[in-house]
């Protein structure tokens, strides 16, 4: 197998999160106090019904947007009547501006740091047109060699179209280059279908039925990466 050089990664979930402590925030504004560890243990149970390949062939990342939120939220026992359609009229305004995946987990930038200068790094994001902004904002901008955000590209994951043209301006090779992102049928199906290898981050371990490199947190890539 060839080393790899280029390293690239989603962003939502991945290298950013959501910012949990706002979505409580808009729930309490009309009365639903859940806190951010609840409204993330309700995220990870319904991980498996947003990550379907049926669904994903269906709907495109807006559209899954609000069926996210509206699961998890559901699952977390906000109430829909009055209160649910709200809640997401605000949280998308936030988003539409500020882009909500936004919260930086420390093992993040210790990871660039640690990659930065060894590989060339991208991000591939399906997007509405922000991340690139969302990542300067929070600091994560300089690491990356390139941002593609399927907005501007006008193409989404998991179209192998979108991650030939991310190897395609760092004059990358397939077989050389590696995607790190947290949907299966994204992230995975889509870098495979452009000749990348994939490793798939799954911290609530609702994958161990696929045949994939998985990680709990991105503090373990590079112990996968030296398997590669």
């Amino acid at each position: 197998m060839n080393p790899i050089s280029h390293i690239f990664f989603d962003a939502g979930n991945t290298l950013v999160y959501v910012n949990m402590d706002e979505v409580s925030r808009a729930l309490a504004r009309r009365g639903v106090r859940l806190s951010a560890r609840e409204l993330w243990q309700a995220e990870h149970a319904i991980r498996p019904l947003i990550d379907d390949p049926d669904l994903i062939r269906r709907s495109d990342d807006d559209s899954r947007w609000r069926l996210y939120f509206e699961r998890f939220l559901g699952r977390a026992g906000a109430p829909v009547d009055g209160v649910l359609d709200p809640v997401l009229a605000e949280l998308k305004t936030y988003h539409d501006a500020h882009n909500l995946w936004e919260v930086v987990p420390p093992e993040v930038p210790f990871l660039l740091e640690r990659l930065r200068g060894r590989y060339r790094l991208g991000v591939i994001s399906n997007s509405n047109g922000t991340v690139r902004e969302k990542l300067r904002r929070v600091g994560l901008l300089p690491y990356f060699d390139l941002v593609l955000d399927s907005k501007e590209e006008g193409l989404e994951k998991p179209d192998p179209r979108i991650f030939r043209a991310a190897l395609e301006r760092l004059g990358a090779r397939p077989g050389r280059s590696v995607h790190v992102g947290d949907f299966y049928h994204i992230d995975v199906v889509g870098a495979r279908a452009a000749g990348m290898r994939a490793v798939l981050l799954d911290p609530a371990g609702v994958h161990g039925d696929k045949f994939v490199p998985r990680l709990a947190s991105l503090q373990d890539f590079p112990n996968v990466l030296r398997t590669l």
